[in-house]
């Protein structure tokens, strides 16, 4: 595996493979990585000829600082996994290297809809900083396929409406959410739980089936009550938000039959974490 910390670097090597005539995939993340993050490598393996995935905690999308912080940095057991699932470059920059002229956004976006509800609802700031590494970041890779995971459903929405209103030719791939034996989505944030925080992680998952077998048996509003019920019983979880909405758009809903393609999103914090996770209803 090759790595690289610099732009000049990996840019060079990349235009030297694409005049090969080879595909480039590219996998973002912020390190920690797990098996979740590693199924990304394993489909962008299988769809192109040069994996490249990158490790850089981004400070402009956090709004919490003391979430920055605590973030789990990993590096060498990541480089290591990323080596014995075959990627051929690791990309590890500075923050010097993403923003070398300050981390002030320089473009602004309009996401419409996309980036009010939920996540940004409660994450002032977090999109239009997530927005801005992830420009940065295809612009350096120039990637012909961009890998991302389904676990953050509001983000990769996000993302694919960037590629549509800066003309990328990058295709997203959506990757399936992985999960743990007992249902728990993988996140980085995982390894911050407790043992015992551990365990009742998992009403969370079984929550999302639940409010998927209440279909037809409530009303939309009444499962989404059910659902905030159920996880609020739980000692030390605290329902940041679960809401049942439009696949596409993320707008609420009355009833059941009001989209094509409903997703129920939740957050909550349990302990001091802050846990995402969603289902297709």
């Amino acid at each position: 595996m090759k790595n690289f910390e610099t732009v000049k670097a990996i840019q060079k090597f990349i235009t030297s493979e694409k005049s090969k005539g080879k595909s480039i995939g590219f996998v973002p993340t912020m390190g920690a990585l797990h098996v979740g993050h590693l199924s990304l490598i394993e489909q962008a393996r299988t769809k192109t000829d040069v994996v490249v995935c990158s490790i850089f905690v981004n400070p402009t999308q956090f709004d919490n600082q003391e979430d920055l912080t605590k973030y789990p940095r990993t590096i060498e057991t990541d480089r290591q996994l990323l080596i014995d699932y075959q990627t051929d470059v690791l990309f590890l920059p500075t923050v010097q290297e993403i923003y070398p002229n300050g981390m002030e956004p320089t473009e602004e976006y309009d996401f419409g809809y996309l980036d009010q509800p939920m996540e940004g609802a409660f994450r002032k700031g977090h999109f239009a900083g997530m927005a801005q590494v992830v420009k940065r970041l295809l612009d350096i890779v120039q990637p012909d396929y961009l890998f991302m995971g389904q676990k953050d459903y509001q983000q990769q929405l996000i993302v694919g409406r960037l590629l549509e209103l800066t003309g990328m030719d990058t295709a997203l791939v959506t990757c399936p959410i992985v999960r743990e034996e007992d249902g728990l989505a993988m996140s980085s944030r995982n390894v911050r739980l407790s043992a015992e925080e551990r365990k009742k992680a998992a009403t969370i998952s079984a929550t999302l089936r639940q409010a998927k077998a209440d279909r037809g048996n409530y009303t939309l509003a009444q499962t989404q009550e059910r659902a905030i019920e159920c996880l609020n019983a739980v000692d030390g979880i605290r329902v940041v938000y679960f809401e049942i909405v439009d696949a596409k758009t993320l707008e609420s809903l009355d009833n059941w039959e009001d989209a094509e393609q409903l997703i129920a999103c939740t957050a909550v914090h349990l302990g001091s974490v802050r846990l995402i996770d969603n289902l297709f209803l």
